[in-house]
């Protein structure tokens, strides 16, 4: 049961069918522009049913509404400079133009950009 009353099956709630899928889409459109998340904290806010790893994965494939470049790495740095399918330096410009400063060493300060979801905008209404 969760603290709602609903039954989870297999990872949906009876009577609410949500993938996870869409739990990770939801948790990165709240994301406001300027600010990001790493893989790590949506992973948190999806009560770590993926791993961080496997929520970079769902963003690569993401609808064109997801905002998938705030999500960045633990270090605060651009991951997706490694997909063969990306150009190299997208995911840096367009935080930047959202007004994301990246320090010297190619990564953002996360004390001054992360942001952190309050449990209204979490799908299980967790903390990351």
């Amino acid at each position: 049961m969760t603290s709602n009353g609903s039954r989870r099956v297999h990872g949906d709630l009876e009577g609410e069918p949500v993938s996870v899928r869409d739990e990770v889409f939801a948790v990165v459109r709240a994301i406001p522009e300027g600010r990001v998340m790493t893989y790590g904290q949506i992973s948190g806010c999806l009560a770590n049913r993926l791993s961080p790893v496997a929520v970079g994965w769902m963003l690569h494939r993401c609808p064109d509404d997801v905002p998938w470049q705030r999500v960045v790495n633990a270090s605060g740095g651009c991951s997706t400079d490694r997909l063969p399918d990306t150009p190299t330096g997208l995911q840096r410009r367009m935080l930047e133009d959202e007004g994301v400063e990246f320090g010297a060493g190619g990564t953002i300060d996360l004390e001054r950009f992360r942001w952190h979801a309050p449990p209204a905008a979490t799908p299980d209404g967790a903390w990351d």
